[in-house]
């Protein structure tokens, strides 16, 4: 129950496929958790939602191999909190631009003395309500920290990063560092790419897992022959707009077809 197998996977070099959840719903989710994908991706950054739904996606994915990564609105420690609380074992901390930033993040995701948790296990799903053996003592070597850079600054600072212990992956954002570089929505732009191949060698070469989004399949096959370890392929919301669309403009002209982006 507690063995975190997404974080032994990426530990052993094993490359992770996974899909970005956007939907808000646990319905969807335990639809997608059958798919075949090692790990979902619940977004709290840029889709709506809360500690709630976020809840009730865990327990949909929970009967399935499909491994939970939850990103959370920000690299805020009570945030950060709650949602291990609820049984979040692996984040992905969005817009982490220095190795003191990433140290805060480790520092929410382990109890005292090794950091801030808080300390509330009884009333937690995590630890099933006390009812896992010796959580407190076990839960800290099962969290497992991915932290996003997205900017010019965060690349500068990646080496200080990757320095910072606890951090077991770090992934790159296409979309915002392409946008902050003056690319905005062309991250295949060479200057973009030069700058995410150099940065998976180096998070490779410091023995940490590179990780990444990007649904074209030609690039996306390119960042794991190059060692990227955990990348997500697709986007839920993506997936069934365009089909929708697909759908709809064969049947009607002028049928609403969502144009294809670089990256979801």
């Amino acid at each position: 129950m507690l063995t975190n197998h997404f974080k032994r996977a990426l530990q052993e070099k094993r490359p992770q496929i996974g899909l970005w959840l956007g939907l808000c719903s646990s319905y969807s989710a335990e639809l997608l958790a059958g798919a075949g994908f090692d790990w979902l991706l619940i977004d709290g950054e840029h889709a709506p939602n809360n500690v709630q739904t976020v809840l009730g996606q865990l327990q949909a994915i929970a009967p399935y191999p499909s491994h939970p990564v939850v990103r959370p609105p920000w690299n805020d420690a009570v945030m950060i909190k709650q949602l291990l609380d609820v049984g979040a074992q692996t984040l992905l901390i969005p817009m982490i631009q220095n190795a003191g930033q990433a140290r805060d993040a480790v520092r929410a995701t382990r109890y005292p003395p090794h950091g801030i948790r808080g300390v509330g296990s009884a009333l937690a799903r995590a630890s099933r309500w006390n009812r896992v053996p010796n959580y407190l003592q076990l839960a800290d070597e099962e969290m497992c920290v991915l932290v996003q850079i997205e900017t010019r600054e965060a690349v500068k600072n990646l080496d200080a990063i990757l320095q910072v212990e606890g951090v077991d992956g770090v992934f790159i954002g296409p979309a915002d560092l392409s946008a902050d570089m003056g690319f905005a929505g062309n991250p295949q732009h060479p200057e973009v790419q030069r700058t995410i191949d150099d940065a998976i060698a180096r998070i490779s070469a410091a023995g940490k897992a590179p990780g990444i989004l990007m649904a074209d399949r030609a690039l996306a096959q390119r960042y794991l022959a190059s060692g990227a370890l955990f990348v997500a392929v697709g986007v839920d919301t993506t997936l069934l707009a365009r089909a929708a669309g697909s759908l709809a403009s064969e049947f009607k002209q002028g049928g609403a077809e969502t144009p294809s982006s670089g990256v979801y």
